[in-house]
Parts: structure tokens; sequence; C-alpha cells
């Protein structure tokens, strides 16, 4: 029997605040074998990430571990002075964080950070630091390391940048690696190369590894062992095959019976119920409206190009032939898709393969640089050298409902604006209106004072979601809107976009990069790569019997639960 690498004991970190102590971990206890890996899971809240800061020792005040012991190679790192923690730090214990750029500089080329990262706990020459720069990047399967290492973050995709700070992560072949949702919002196959890199790294360097994450299917496909964890205490730990094919407490059941892979699509989920609300009534429309099932949003040759002005001198530059001209970026690249009345149309594909900018377009948010968007056969956006939105009957929600949601209005303002700006109510009816709305998204109407920083994420989405529906549109371009949700809390926002979809007979644009989610949700698909639609059908076709090998690699590549045993 080897020595345990890390033994957490009695853990209890408080945070004080004008209310009293919050007690984000309260008794927490568990170990960690060399080699092995453990998933901590739960929801945003349970404890699990600052379980993570406990280890490592990044809490700062008002926080403070009140309690417990974590032993790392026996050696007790509770009450070590910041200077012998930072030495422990990086060449022991690394920490990989769901943020990327809560580890780089973005002011500093990747070459000198890691350069950095090595001085910090041992000497090296700039030669011999260039050199294991080189060498991390390609451990991590960065292309061309010995380019690569002079950009700067900004350079790189959010799924190369993750792979860097891996790398950083594992400059000094740490014994513990505790990774705080790390794919959390990275695409299904940039997810799966970088968690079969850990795989191998784990095994090549016999690191043990703390993989916190709500995503059960990620989990299940990387750890050893799961701990779960409920409002600061871990509820249930064993094998992660069992743990997760027989869960024994109430609360894991609960998380696994929400995930839309447990349900058959279309079908509302566990834990997601929502309250019995009905929206508000719609005006009667004041244009024709085509019957269920008939083509509404039709896109036409659509296409996209971003190119950089050139200045004057660089355009004289160009022109002498003394210089290449800025490069064109095509996001969209010729699509066409049709929309119907009452569908839900799944949109998929990796970063960078033109969705968003697609569904913004739809949306009547960018102007295509060729070919049409027509809602019931009239334009989305008026035509000449300045285009805007004329029509209030597609709207959007956005991923981030706290950057999309002004910070210095109160929810109530921010649902009304739009509907006040286009008459389609006063003023004074404007409190009624927005009390009905938030209630038909299970908000409480008496919380229409408050403002957007008082609310949970999920809070904040379902007043994205009455923002949007408070416009009475008949399309709505969802752009990720579950994305980074807790697994219960998609639930509810999956469960609303059902409910609203049957009571409103509204028409869905789902973006997402989910394909459990889109599964669940979505009447047909289309998948993109490289700006084109490469393959389009009904969900249960493409899912069933893809056909094109990009699709059929983006299957492949989400991570599946295990079935449990009869």
């Amino acid at each position: 029997m080897t020595a345990p690498l890390l033994e957490v004991t009695d853990l209890r970190t408080w945070f004080a605040t004008a209310r009293g102590e919050i007690k984000a971990v309260d008794g927490v206890s568990f170990t960690i074998n060399p080699g092995e890996v453990l998933g901590l899971v739960g929801e945003s809240g349970s404890g699990k990430s600052i379980t993570g800061f406990s280890i490592i020792g990044l809490i700062d005040e008002p926080g403070r571990i009140v309690e417990g012991s974590i032993k790392l190679e026996g050696r007790e790192l509770t009450g070590l002075s910041a200077s012998e923690l930072r030495q422990i730090r990086g060449k022991t214990v690394s920490m990989v964080f769901q943020d990327p750029m809560m580890t780089l500089n973005p002011v500093l080329s990747i070459e000198t950070q890691i350069r950095l990262a090595l001085e910090a706990h041992e000497k090296i020459g700039a030669d011999e630091a260039r050199r294991r720069a080189i060498a991390a990047l390609a451990q991590v399967r960065i292309p061309d390391p010995e380019i690569k290492v002079d950009y700067y973050p900004h350079q790189f995709s959010g799924g190369m940048r993750q792979r860097v700070a891996i790398a950083i992560a594992l400059l000094h072949r740490p014994k513990l690696i505790i990774c705080d949702e790390p794919t959390t919002a990275l695409d299904v196959s940039v997810q799966a190369e970088i968690l079969s890199e850990m795989k191998e790294l784990v095994a090549e360097l016999g690191t043990a590894l703390i993989w916190i994450s709500h995503d059960l299917a990620v989990v299940a496909s990387l750890a050893d062992r799961v701990a779960v964890m409920r409002y600061g205490q871990i509820v249930e730990t064993g094998a992660a095959l069992d743990v997760l094919t027989h869960p024994r407490h109430d609360y894991t059941k609960g998380l696994l019976d929400a995930l839309p892979s447990r349900a058959k699509p279309g079908e509302m989920l566990a834990r997601g119920a929502d309250a019995d609300a009905v929206p508000p009534p719609r005006e009667a429309a004041t244009h024709e409206v085509p019957p269920l099932g008939s083509p509404y949003l039709v896109i036409e040759d659509a296409v996209k190009i971003y190119q950089k002005p050139a200045g004057l001198i660089q355009s004289l530059a160009v022109r002498a032939g003394w210089a290449a001209p800025e490069p064109i970026v095509r996001a969209v690249d010729g699509v066409s898709l049709t929309l119907h009345r009452g569908e839900v149309l799944g949109l998929v594909g990796e970063s960078g393969s033109g969705k968003s900018t697609l569904g913004r377009m739809a949306a009547g948010i960018y102007a295509p640089t060729a070919g049409t968007v027509r809602l019931n056969g009239k334009a989305v956006m008026s035509g000449g050298r300045s285009p805007v939105k004329i029509t209030t009957r597609v709207q959007t929600i956005f991923q981030d409902p706290f950057a999309s949601l002004n910070g210095r209005m109160r929810i109530g303002d921010i649902i009304a604006e739009g509907p006040i700006a286009h008459r389609l109510i006063t003023r004074r009816d404007a409190p009624d209106y927005v009390g009905r709305w938030l209630a038909a998204v299970g908000l409480d109407p008496a919380l229409s004072n408050r403002f957007p920083h008082q609310f949970s994420g999920g809070q904040r989405q379902r007043i994205a979601i009455a923002r949007a529906l408070a416009m009475q549109p008949d399309v709505v371009v969802c752009d990720e809107p579950v994305a980074s949700l807790d697994v219960s809390i998609q639930a509810q926002i999956i469960n609303l976009l059902i409910k609203l979809r049957r009571e409103l007979d509204l028409s869905l644009i789902f973006i997402s990069h989910d394909l459990s989610v889109v599964r669940h949700l979505c009447d047909r698909v289309a998948i993109m790569y490289r700006g084109r639609i490469v393959e389009e059908g009904g969900a249960a076709e493409i899912y069933d019997n893809p056909q094109h090998d990009y699709t059929k690699r983006l299957l492949e590549a989400v991570p599946v639960l295990p079935e449990a045993a009869e």
C-alpha cells in the first residue's frame, strides 16, 4: 500500500459577510494516491472550487480556513506562510483554471510567461528557457511550437490558450494538478483532445489529478473516483463507474436525471420543472403569419466577410506591390438555410465555424456582405451603406446574460425598455406587463426592482429570455444560452424553452456546441464547418446516421455517461 499523496481531513473554509459566516466548505475529507484522478462534481456554490483553492493556498480575505488539515506527502499545508506556499505552488502543486486568461498575461509573449514560471523555481538561462518553452508547447500538441512560442495570448483560440495554461502547469512535473472546469466552454472536439492529452500525461508522469466539473460525462471519461459535493459537503464518493451508474444519494440521482441524454428528445427534464404560469397574451399580429410548418425565416446565399481596413500608406504599398493586402476572413461563405414556423433548428459547429455570425445575421445584428435574410418574405435589415434592423419579430438570447444585461438598470426597466420604445405597451402598463413576463419565466414579479448582479446565472438567463420574449417575436435566435450552466439550471432553461415554444408557437434557431442539448431540443440540425453548411437534416437522422466526416468526428468526440447495468 502506497501512502496517499494528498490527505484532506475535515476541511472547513468559511467566508465572513455582513450577514454572518458562509460555510463554503464544511467538513470535507478525502485522499488521493499518486497517479490517481479524482472527479469533484457538484453545482455552482457546492464548494468544489473553494476546496481546490484551499488546497493550493489561494483563499484571500474575507475567506479563511477555519479548521482541518491538508497534507501533501505528509507535510501540513495549512498555516504555511505566503513565501512557503509560493515554493510549493507551480512546482509540487499546480492549478489549471476555467478561464486560461486567469493564468496568462495578455501583454507578455508565451515564451516570456513560461520563462518567468521556470525562473520562479530554478535558475535557468535564456536559451535553455526557450528550449523548455518550445518543448512544453509541443507536449500539449500545439502545432509549430518554434513559431507559436513568440505569440501573445490573443493570437490563440480558446482551446489553444487552455493548452498553454496546461503546459505552464506541467512545467515542473508537479505531483498534483488541480483542474477547475478547464474544458467547460470548449468545443467537443477540442475538449476531447485535451481530455486525451490529460490522460496520457497522467499515465506518463504519474501525476495525480483533481478534476473539478459539473459535466458528469467528462468526469466519467477521465476519473478513477468521484466525490459529489453539495452545500460545502461531500454527500457521496466512490469509484466513478459505481457512483455514476448506481448513485445512492438523492442529490446525485437528481443531477443524473437532469441530463438531456437521460430523457426522450422534446420531453421535459427532471429537476427542471417550471411554474405553471401562462405567458401574457400576444398582441394580434399586424402582418400575415403563415401556417405552422411553412418556410418562415429564409437565408439565401449569405456571405459575411471581415477584412481590416487599410490606411492610405498601406493601400499605396499594396498597389505598388511592396506589401500584401490584409487577409480576408470569410466567416460565412454562401449559406442558404430555411427555418420553418414553429420549428427549432439546431446550428452546430466548432468555434470559428461561423454559426454565431450566421445567427446574428438572422437576427438583424450583422448585415450580410452578400445574400439575403428574409422573414416571411420581407427583409430583416434595410439596404444601403448603413443598413439597420427593421423588424422586431426576430430577437436574440445571448450566451452570457451578465454581459448582455445592463448592470446599472433594474431588471424591470431592462425588460420594459424595448416594448415601450416600439410602442407595444405604454409606460403606465409596463409594471404589470413586466410582472407577467417574469412570472412566465418562473421568477417572482416582486423582484423587478433588483439589479442583474443580485441574481444567479440561471436567473439572469431567465431575465434575458423574458426581455427577448417581451418584444413578442416570432423567431428567437438562442446563441449558446445554456453554455456553462449547471445541469439542473440547464434543465430549467431547456424546459422553459420547450414550454414557451409550445405555448407561443415560437420558431427557434438554437446555436450550441453541446450536442446532447441540441439533440433534445431541436427538430432539425445544420452542421457548420469553416463558414459553410456541410450537413443538414432531421435531428434523429443526423445523430443516428451522420454522412459527413466532420459530423462523424463531432459526434465521436462527445463524452458519454456509462449506462447502468441491469
